[in-house]
């Protein structure tokens, strides 16, 4: 009888033994979650790939979109500008003129450098008809001062920001050529102003020398080397006759 009781209680321990064996060794093995959990891996990787692919694709159409914006808007400020100069030529502001044809030439600069960053990677730049009215003197500069305003304090420093996400090199330096020749209009145009309502306009500079590389704008002489882009100052082109 003792010998059935061992034997019967030797069977039941290894039984036991035996099961807790086997359900450990499930809910161990690793092969049973490493499949699954590699698979998951995997998409997201996918997944994060793809959507840094879209966002890439997104920002390059964005700078693009954003060239040809800048682009149109500057093809006018050089054609706006050129005709305020005449405005205030006729209206005896021969100084106020000059800075207006000297803006006008680098704002042609800043529509031909983003000309050019779009035709490298393939858009042709559509015809522009500029639209603008000429008013007097004193409220075309309001208005220049305006629009300098609205290019250096948000259009492009957004547009830049779109071409920097877009990694596009070319058009982040057009862009900043633009950038930090447009705050230096805005503060010649504030400057001008403040001598027209003082009555002091003719004490305003009579020659002004513009970067042909990035239109940045001297109203002094200017240093050995632009200070935007460092082109030699044997290359500036020299604004002192209308």
């Amino acid at each position: 009888m003792k010998k059935r009781l061992y034997s019967l209680g030797f069977v039941v321990v290894f039984g036991t033994l035996v099961l807790t064996s086997c359900g450990n060794s499930e809910s161990k093995n690793p092969n049973l979650q490493e499949p699954a959990t590699a698979e998951m891996k995997d998409n997201g990787q996918d997944n994060k790939n793809e959507d840094k692919s879209v966002q890439t694709s997104d920002a390059k159409a964005k700078t693009t979109e954003d060239l040809l914006a800048a682009f149109k808007g500057e093809t006018t400020a050089s054609a706006k500008y050129a005709a305020y100069s005449k405005k205030a030529e006729q209206e005896g502001y021969y100084n106020i003129a000059l800075l207006f044809k000297a803006a006008s030439v680098a704002e042609n600069i800043h529509a031909n450098n983003h000309k050019s960053v779009l035709e490298e990677s393939g858009v042709q730049t559509p015809a522009i008809t500029p639209e603008f009215t000429v008013k007097s003197t004193k409220e075309n500069l309001e208005d220049a001062i305006k629009g300098e305003s609205y290019e250096a304090s948000t259009m492009y420093p957004e547009f830049i920001k779109d071409a920097s996400a877009a990694k596009n090199q070319l058009a982040l330096i057009s862009l900043n050529y633009a950038f930090e020749t447009e705050k230096k209009h805005k503060t010649m145009y504030e400057n001008a102003l403040s001598a027209l309502t003082n009555n002091s306009a003719k004490d305003l500079s009579v020659t002004y020398y513009v970067c042909a590389t990035c239109g940045n704008t001297y109203d002094v002489n200017p240093p050995k080397r632009c200070g935007i882009c460092m082109t030699g100052s044997e290359k500036f082109l020299k604004i002192s006759t209308l």
